[in-house]
């Protein structure tokens, strides 16, 4: 009997996919097509799903790829920014992508034409992590005033403020029902936001350096955090309790990111090693030692049988992961 269950393993390895330092990304699915009739009354023609990947770094470029059969290949290169980019993020349905950069500036892109959309009117003030509401109507940005904002994507301005009532915001996450904003800030502070009521639910002080990476599960009941001490915490969101401590990164947690079957999910670290875990154990289960740097971002395709990190090193790797 030979499984056909695929193993841990390097996937593809992009060398020089930066010319400096990659400090973000992320991983969607872009449909292709028409949707429409054409008139005559045909059926549309087919839609096409294509993976797509984006990334942002210390060169002042956002790149999207495309991923197929295991190769990456540049699709767009972004040249907008005057500054590094500090994060992207693509929208739930795969067509807008947003960044921000040190410049300041948080863009929004349609994916497929690579054409920028919007400017988003945040002022002169620096906005750190980006990422879409599950709805793809608004981007969401921390900002080191510890506000987190929320922008109309239509409009480009700004529609909500959430107070934190903490310092430097540098993570945010949405949770997938929508419920929830989570935000890690540098002092190791986490709130939570009920997002129907925009107020602010709990605060969990589980870490005491900076929180680089927050992640909710696909169910939305629980929260991962990602810090400078070294370990990942998981609480349950709703009572606002610690479910468990993981401990294994010898350095700075840089990001966190859920599998799409609520039972893994992937860290990332600057001792230079991706590590997948299991959620019920909360052990690790595999680790990867493939970059020569810090490794800034690390996501899960739609599928869960891949992941892409980032590093310093210039360098994107996909794995394949067993599911």
């Amino acid at each position: 009997f030979t499984s056909t269950r695929e193993m841990y393993a390097l996937s593809v390895k992009k060398e020089n996919a930066h010319n400096d330092a990659i400090w973000s990304c992320d991983w969607g699915r872009l449909t292709i097509g028409s949707q429409t009739e054409d008139g005559i009354g045909s059926p549309p023609p087919p839609s096409e799903e294509e993976d797509i990947m984006v990334t942002g770094g210390i060169d002042d470029m956002v790149k999207i790829w495309n991923y197929r059969d295991g190769e990456i290949s540049l699709r767009h290169q972004l040249t907008d920014h005057s500054l590094g980019v500090v994060s992207v993020a693509l929208s739930p349905d795969g067509t807008k992508l947003a960044s921000s950069s040190l410049d300041s500036a948080i863009l929004l892109w349609d994916v497929e034409n690579g054409i920028k959309i919007a400017t988003m009117e945040n002022g002169p003030v620096d906005a750190w992590t980006v990422l879409f509401s599950p709805d793809s109507l608004y981007i969401v940005s921390g900002s080191h005033s510890g506000m987190v904002n929320l922008y109309n994507c239509a409009s480009g301005k700004a529609e909500h403020s959430l107070d934190t009532k903490g310092k430097f915001t540098l993570s945010l996450a949405f949770s997938p029902d929508g419920k929830y904003l989570a935000s890690g800030a540098i002092d190791g502070i986490i709130a939570v936001f009920d997002m129907t009521s925009k107020k602010l639910m709990h605060t969990l002080e589980g870490h005491a350096m900076p929180i680089r990476s927050l992640c909710f599960s696909p169910d939305s009941k629980k929260l991962i955090t990602g810090s400078d001490d070294g370990h990942i915490k998981m609480y349950d969101v709703a009572h606002a309790t610690l479910i468990g401590t993981m401990s294994g990164h010898t350095s700075w947690v840089l990001a966190v990111s859920f599998s799409p079957d609520n039972e893994h999910f992937v860290s990332s670290s600057s001792d230079g090693q991706v590590k997948v875990w299991e959620v019920a154990t909360k052990q690790c289960v595999h680790t990867f030692k493939e970059h020569s740097d810090q490794v800034w971002g690390v996501k899960f395709n739609k599928v869960g049988d891949r992941v892409v990190s980032v590093s310093d090193d210039k360098t994107m790797i996909v794995y394949t992961i067993p599911i």
